[in-house]
């Protein structure tokens, strides 16, 4: 453990290791709910004063970003996966190829770090599904918010009850609460407002259709 310490803070393995414990430090951060998870999330699009050449940079650069499943997946869980086998490779590669120059050092972290960028996509793949089903699910909220809906187990601010959507197939089964001060019952009509995406539940209001 010692050895693998010094190894990690000796010069030709710095820049990995501050990586990595960035990445670390942001997910304790995290956990401790100071930051959210797309606190850092980029999006890079092409703006419309672009010339040619500026907008073909930039679709290169998306193209780019969408292979290794950025923008697909949250930014810092892409950087978590790259950080840790970047650290790892360039772990090992000093300690068996490196007699200890830093400037042999410097030059095993261009191919570490490709390397790494290579194993991070097959690493994020599982998460590639997991957050388009999220972002699908939230898609369908945006959707459902607006419209009126009809209830079948009654419900107000603390009690869970439960509503039907129509859609051009089967009826959306929703999770609802009222707002504070307000009651639905069997039967009666509401007004989609909100979703609560922290306890998956529908926030809605009494509406009398005419």
């Amino acid at each position: 453990m010692t050895e693998l310490l010094q190894a990690s803070f000796s010069t030709v393995n710095i820049i990995p290791t501050a990586f990595l414990v960035f990445t670390l430090l942001y997910w304790v951060i995290v956990i401790f709910g100071l930051l959210d998870l797309d606190f850092l999330d980029i999006e890079v699009e092409a703006e419309a004063d672009l010339d040619a050449d500026g907008i073909s940079a930039v679709t290169w650069l998306n193209s780019a970003l969408a292979f290794f499943n950025l923008g697909k997946i949250p930014l810092m869980v892409f950087l978590t996966f790259l950080a840790l086998p970047f650290w790892v490779l360039s772990i090992l590669a000093n300690y068996y190829l490196n007699n200890g120059s830093t400037l042999l050092g410097a030059v095993y972290l261009i191919p570490c770090f490709i390397a790494a960028l290579f194993i991070s996509k097959i690493l994020t793949m599982p998460f590639v599904k997991l957050f388009a089903a999220l972002e699908k699910e939230h898609e369908s909220a945006v959707t459902i918010i607006g419209q009126i809906c009809t209830v079948i187990l009654p419900a107000n601010a603390t009690e869970l009850g439960q509503a039907t959507v129509k859609t051009n197939g089967a009826p959306l089964l929703l999770n609802v609460k009222t707002t504070h001060g307000g009651a639905v019952k069997k039967g009666e009509t509401a007004l989609v407002i909100d979703f609560n995406n922290e306890n998956n539940f529908y926030l809605i209001e009494p509406y009398e259709t005419i």
